[in-house]
């Protein structure tokens, strides 16, 4: 594939993690319906967003009179300020009346797996889905206090997600910004003075504070969500999204020993080690609650990265030789395995290498291909679904998939694992996907061997490199999912589930969010390249897309 054609010659940059560091801010124009105000935009929700082009909004132009005859100025009557959005002004539509009546997932469902609610669906694909205002709301318990972390926030708009009657309960913010970004998330909050910050070190260059997680504190007990999206009204309305919400874990009767409460994945174990990493006196009041609280309910293994170099047993603590670690001991293998594929899904690519046998088969490769003690390392087909560059959806979600074309251009053999995103399945085809999982499929893509659910992108920066001849690994960002591993459900696999939605009824059949098998990039795809023009057709909004 080759973009100079089309877009004249790029400058390449030397730096392996160019991708990380966008310098340039993309703007939309609109064929169709012209609008002044949207004529310009700042990204805002990348998930490898850079400091400096977090948070910013294009300002609204003055609209031209409608007569040139001189009259006084009215008076600007104020306005509910709208959160930063690469959306523009008119993505602001207000949702449906019955956005938020469709039925709640069934309580007792088995894996807790859920998609966010996306506008403009028919409505079954939106029953047993949830949106923010849902998960916070006093269905799922009586809160107290709870902890956000995140990537990218609003502060108005989140505040404004809680309940009247929970809105001005202490709210804990943990963050990665510095220096000016910091300040501006400062400045958010001036209004709200419940709000209160944590910020999450990073000391390597390059990491990110890229974990989404809740810590919901009720008077009933404790909840954990552990999801995809990044706390502003962009990545809750139009985006593929998804989470895993615990159960309400009880209060553990007083005097309960250090162990109590343990799940058989060590979920509360693995959770304390996380929140530990931070070295945060912001957080030593949460962790002493989870210990006082009851999770041997919990079915999940914790994935975590924090950012720092490990050696020896630590090599195993975080990233993708976590992961591997938990397959190696918990998975068995397969007949056929050499033909079980491996799926990765995610919104972000990070820099791979010069060739496949570097990062990507040496190690991640490697790892996702691991099935209990066998010695066998199979080379089985992977398949890396990542959205083409076509009409499926609107081009400003594209903000929040920060694919350069410098790295692009590096290693244009990574296209031909790239598979297109389709989700007639949920509904979400359309619905550009900011979700990431990762999963083994059976080869006729009706069984899963295991999922993931994570923040973590394609990336070095995310899930870890080997150094020093492997005897140490490097991990730059903070990233949480969760692992569903079919033995800790008493499973040998887990069925793939054909009809998502409506989720009304419980079911052992697992919710892939997007359609299996999924479909090779044709000769003409191409991936979505976020700094490059798409000019020559608009999207199906009418919008072109231009970097300045």
């Amino acid at each position: 594939m080759d973009w100079h054609a089309q877009h004249g010659k790029w400058t390449l940059s030397s730096s392996d993690d160019d991708d990380l560091i966008p310098s340039k801010s993309p703007y939309l124009n609109q064929r169709k319906k012209v609008d002044d105000s949207i004529s310009s935009w700042a990204l805002s929700d990348s998930d490898e967003d850079h400091d400096n082009a977090k948070g910013q909004s294009s300002e609204q132009k003055d609209l031209p009179p409608k007569s040139a005859t001189s009259r006084p100025k009215p008076k600007k009557v104020k306005v509910e300020e709208r959160p930063p959005s690469p959306h523009g002004r008119t993505y602001y539509i207000d949702e449906p009346d019955d956005f938020f009546e469709t039925s709640l997932p069934p309580v007792n469902d088995i894996y807790r797996f859920y998609l966010n609610k996306v506008t403009g669906l028919d409505k079954k694909y939106n029953t047993g889905a949830l949106h923010i205002k849902e998960i916070l709301s006093p269905l799922f318990g009586t809160l107290k206090e709870s902890v956000q972390f995140n990537y990218c926030f609003d502060i108005a708009w989140m505040v404004q997600q809680y309940p009247p009657e929970f809105r001005d309960k202490p709210v804990l913010i943990v963050h990665g910004d510095k220096r000016e970004a910091k300040a501006r998330l400062v400045q958010q909050a001036q209004p709200y003075s419940h709000v209160s910050f944590c910020q999450a070190k990073l000391d390597i260059a390059f990491g990110t504070h890229h974990t989404k997680m809740m810590l919901l504190w009720y008077e009933e007990g404790f909840r954990v969500v552990i999801l995809t999206s990044n706390m502003i009204r962009a990545d809750w309305y139009q985006k593929t999204q998804g989470l895993w919400m615990s159960p309400l874990f009880p209060p553990l009767p007083k005097g309960s020993p250090e162990t109590a409460g343990e799940s058989p994945t060590l979920f509360k174990r693995d959770l304390l080690e996380y929140l530990g990493a931070y070295r945060a006196l912001e957080l030593t009041d949460w962790i002493q609650r989870i210990r006082e609280h009851d999770l041997s309910e919990t079915r999940v293994y914790l994935i975590g990265s924090t950012p720092g170099r490990y050696l020896g047993s630590d090599m195993e603590r975080w990233g993708h030789l976590r992961l591997r670690k938990l397959l190696h001991d918990h998975t068995r293998p397969l007949p056929d395995e050499e033909k079980w594929p491996v799926i990765g899904q995610f919104s972000s690519i990070g820099s791979m290498g010069l060739d496949k046998t570097k990062w990507l088969q040496g190690e991640f490769q490697r790892t996702l291909t691991t099935l209990g003690k066998s010695s066998l390392r199979p080379d089985p087909p992977m398949h890396l679904v990542c959205p083409v560059k076509h009409l499926a959806f609107v081009f400003p979600a594209g903000g929040s998939l920060p694919y350069s074309i410098q790295t692009a251009q590096k290693q244009l053999w990574l296209h031909s694992f790239f598979h297109r995103w389709q989700a007639e399945t949920t509904g979400r085809s359309h619905a550009m996907p900011h979700i990431k999982t990762y999963m083994r499929a059976s080869p006729d893509f009706t069984q899963l061997a295991w999922f993931l659910v994570t923040s973590a992108n394609l990336s070095k920066a995310a899930w870890g490199a080997l150094e020093k001849n492997n005897s140490q690994v490097m991990v730059r960002s903070y990233e949480l999912g969760v692992l569903y591993l079919p033995s800790a459900f008493n499973m040998s696999t887990f069925p793939v589930q054909k009809d998502v939605f409506p989720a009304t009824t419980s079911s052992t059949s697992f919710p892939v969010p997007f359609d299996l098998p999924p479909n090779r990039y044709s000769s003409k795809d191409q991936p979505w390249v976020w700094n490059i023009p798409y000019t020559q057709a608009p999207d199906t909004h009418g919008n072109v897309w231009v970097p300045s």
